[in-house]
């Protein structure tokens, strides 16, 4: 067993263990390659079904490319598929394209708490009707009290400290210092009632090997990521007001793995196009504390 598979068997177990530990969980999927190696890895767990509804927070500024991926791999793989937003916000205009907020501002309201009433239920959540390719409102407005996550533990300062299995208070609000410790493989699963707990298979996981897999098993990419002839690709998806490119002739997955064994980028962070994490201090800690992916 090589380390991809055991990353792979990891992932699969810690899956696993979610689903049967938790009674109404979801899964996040912001389009991006870490959460679509996740939703990969729960079609390995759950014999190519997956059980657990796929939740989009949609700000509706992401670049259109990433929409149609998301809707056509729903549609191909027959996905539970929901979306949430603040639509009141959106209404409004109150977003920073718009001038009204500042960038921090925009994504406490368009990701944290649209993500927040989407879980709860207190939101309108829209989910895929497979037969037509459209949504519709979803009349389940049962609160998801566990959400599987694709966040790593290299990706950026905030998600190092994470668990396998984190607690949440009601609000999602993150107590960074009240983690369970995990040992060994043992894992805390039995939290207070009313806890929110966020559920991270791929903590253990890198940016390289999150390409390696995606080599290996063939696994669908939005070609956002490869280099469309200009010299340049994104590394990390966002809202395109606040994600910029990065310099790369990768056109390929086989060409990205060679550029990130080549150390081309090993002193410049990942997000290093997202906007709002220079504002927030270069990092996402302020965000995260409040309940950001």
């Amino acid at each position: 067993m090589n380390h991809l598979d055991k990353l792979e068997a990891q992932s699969v177990h810690i899956l696993r263990e979610a689903y049967r530990e938790f009674k109404n969980i979801c899964m996040l999927w912001s389009i991006g390659k870490d959460s679509t190696v996740l939703l990969w890895l729960a079609r390995k767990a759950f014999f190519g079904h997956v059980p657990i509804p796929l939740v989009h927070i949609d700000t509706h500024y992401k670049i259109p490319e990433m929409i149609k991926y998301r809707d056509d791999l729903a549609l191909k793989w027959k996905l539970t598929m929901v979306y949430g937003e603040n639509s009141k916000a959106l209404t409004e205009g109150n977003t920073f394209p718009n001038g009204k907020i500042d960038r921090i501002s925009c994504c406490q309201s368009l990701k944290s708490e649209a993500l927040k009433n989407t879980l709860s239920g207190e939101w309108d959540r829209y989910v895929m009707d497979l037969k037509t390719g459209k949504y519709i409102p979803d009349t389940n407005r049962e609160k998801y009290t566990g959400v599987i996550v694709g966040v790593r533990a290299d990706e950026e300062g905030s998600r190092s400290k994470e668990r396998y299995f984190s607690p949440r208070d009601k609000e999602n609000d993150w107590d960074v210092g009240d983690q369970p410790p995990e040992f060994w493989n043992q894992f805390k699963t039995d939290f207070a009632p009313g806890t929110h707990i966020r559920i991270h298979p791929l903590l253990d996981w890198t940016e390289l090997n999150i390409w390696e897999y995606i080599e290996r098993e063939n696994i669908p990419i939005t070609s956002l990521y490869f280099d469309q002839g200009d010299g340049k690709r994104y590394r990390s998806l966002g809202c395109y007001p606040c994600t910029l490119p990065v310099d790369s002739t990768a056109k390929n997955v086989s060409e990205i793995i060679e550029e990130l064994k080549s150390g081309k980028f090993a002193n410049i962070a990942e997000r290093s196009g997202r906007a709002q994490d220079k504002d927030d201090g270069g990092g996402l800690e302020t965000l995260r504390r409040g309940g950001y992916m």
